[in-house]
């Protein structure tokens, strides 16, 4: 009995740990969005590492979209990036409080045009914490810091009308949307197929 208090012990940690690492990165919303259209995308930012704050993000826009609104937040400045032909390519939020502790989150909105031709957006972002250490969501899909992937369906034509902040809201897609988050997802139910295959096993014994 001791042992099969011990195992399930074990399989909820196991499953608590995945579900936290499912949702705590960088994501940006919504999901899913449409070829030509106007659009609001909402970076939502989660701070996960103890004893340190998030004080600084740093977003990089994908080929494929061009933004060319940021809405204000308080409690943080931002600075826009842009390239040779006065394009903006990214974006940096800092805090010029305390920034996010390790319990909190926080969520920055853009706007902008989707591309008649973009296929998916790649999101790269950089989460910089107050002891100088940097977590780059520059991943590919199930990698362990993920980049957010925005997949474009195709448009009907119609431009969306003109840049008003976009129609999607970011509570559509739910904490962090679907991506990036299928492998750790697969690895959860592996988790508890695993524990329940144990326990099985052990009672069987016990018989």
């Amino acid at each position: 009995m001791k042992k099969l208090l011990a195992l399930l012990s074990v399989s909820l940690m196991a499953m608590m740990l995945f579900a936290g690492l499912a949702s705590a990165h960088v994501t940006v919303l919504p999901s899913t969005t449409t070829q030509g259209v106007y659009e609001k995308f909402t970076v939502r930012v989660p701070s996960e590492t103890a004893n340190t704050n998030t004080v600084k993000v740093e977003v990089k826009f994908p080929e494929g979209v061009t933004i060319s609104r940021v809405e204000p937040k308080p409690d943080w400045k931002y600075e826009l990036s842009k390239d040779g032909t006065g394009k903006i390519t990214g974006v940096v939020f800092t805090a010029t409080g305390a920034g996010l502790a390790v319990t909190e989150f926080t969520e920055f909105n853009l706007s902008g045009k989707v591309a008649a031709d973009a296929k998916t957006l790649s999101w790269k972002a950089y989460q910089t914490y107050k002891d100088g250490s940097v977590a780059e969501w520059v991943g590919a899909e199930g990698s362990a810091k993920p980049a957010s992937v925005t997949t474009v369906k195709p448009g009907t034509g119609d431009s969306g009308g003109h840049d008003t902040g976009g129609s999607h809201s970011a509570s559509a897609d739910g904490e962090g949307g679907s991506n990036g988050n299928l492998p750790l997802i697969l690895s959860i139910v592996a988790v508890v197929l695993g524990a329940a295959s144990l326990l099985v096993s052990l009672l069987r014994k016990t018989k």
